[in-house]
């Protein structure tokens, strides 16, 4: 199998659960199973705080990214209220999202990761989903970006994985090894994790 490269992204308040699901699924999947799925993080800042109080230091700076280098971005989710727009909303984040996109690569979210998404416009008239309890307040937000929102777990278009909420943070990153490689290489790596 030839490399695959995947980028995942960590805007400031990220959720921690939300990456390491990503990073747990696919460094199983290189390690235990000979898949090259290599993994880098990325950030605004060397040093990205999550949620809840978690410093993880990332790969590379947002501006060192060559989509070209890539096959998948993934973009966990986090609280807006800790200022996880603030960079996840920012243009420099917007216009690679966008740049994903256009080359056809997929782009993996886990609950309000769809958000940056929508916001750059690659959602418009495509289905997608994004966090479903609170009475749908989240999910009607994303609408006003033009998204036809599905109330499921996850949703997929084409090359865009969403999700609806922290628990599908595995069946995202599983979701996104079957289309770096297959559903039968997904499905052993799952049932080694005990799925």
């Amino acid at each position: 199998m030839q490399n695959k490269k995947v980028v995942v992204f960590l805007a400031k308040a990220f959720e921690t659960m939300e990456f390491s699901a990503v990073i747990d699924v696919l460094g199983w999947a290189r390690v235990d199973y000979g898949h090259n799925i290599f993994v880098d993080t990325c950030g605004f800042t060397d040093k990205v705080i999550s949620t809840f109080n978690v410093p993880v230091i990332v790969d590379k700076i947002v501006g060192e990214i060559n989509v070209d280098e890539y096959d998948a971005l993934a973009i966990p989710g986090g609280f807006g209220e800790f200022g996880y727009y603030e960079e996840a909303y920012d243009e420099r984040f917007l216009k690679l999202i966008r740049e994903f996109d256009a080359k056809g690569k997929i782009i993996a979210t886990i609950c309000s990761g769809a958000f940056p998404v929508g916001k750059s416009g690659v959602l418009m008239n495509r289905k997608a989903t994004t966090y479903h309890l609170k009475d749908g307040y989240y999910q009607n937000k994303l609408k006003e970006f033009g998204v036809n929102v599905v109330n499921e777990p996850i949703v997929v278009d084409r090359n865009i994985i969403t999700s609806y909420c922290p628990e599908t943070a595995p069946s995202v990153a599983f979701e996104l090894l079957k289309m770096l490689t297959s559903e039968e290489k997904m499905t052993v790596v799952k049932k080694a994790m005990g799925f």
